[in-house]
């Protein structure tokens, strides 16, 4: 009877034992990603480089949300992650400034300068012809 007492107990630390291991490894790759995740906020970097960039066309419409805009940037291979730009859009000063229109993007860009093409102001031709 003893010897089944102290196998059960061996057993059950072991059985502790592994399940706060498990929940150690869990915790430090859920972390991991959490930090990658809020590192690329701030960070990320264009999906093409400079020379490498192409082009793309891109109609916003005045019914769109954030996340579609995203969306649409993902499904144009202009961005990689439609959330990132949905999170990055909101922690700017860009978050109610974007405008409906058709606008010409590159994949060389970054989010914080698609933005500010996607809010800026048309300009007006105020030069006259003499």
């Amino acid at each position: 009877m003893n010897a089944n007492k102290i196998i059960l107990k061996i057993v059950s630390i072991s059985f502790s034992v592994l399940i706060l291991i498990l929940l150690a490894a869990g915790i430090y790759q859920g972390g991991r990603k959490v930090y990658s995740f809020g590192y690329r906020v701030f960070t990320e970097s264009p999906v093409d480089l400079p020379e490498e960039g192409e082009d793309k066309v891109v109609q916003v419409t005045s019914q769109m949300g954030a996340k579609d805009i995203g969306e649409l940037l993902e499904k144009k291979g202009l961005i990689r992650d439609a959330n990132l730009f949905v999170l990055q859009l909101k922690l700017s000063s860009y978050s109610k400034e974007l405008k409906a229109g058709t606008y010409t993007l590159s994949t060389s860009m970054t989010a914080h300068e698609m933005m500010q093409v996607m809010s800026a102001e048309e300009l007006e031709d105020t030069e006259t012809e003499e």
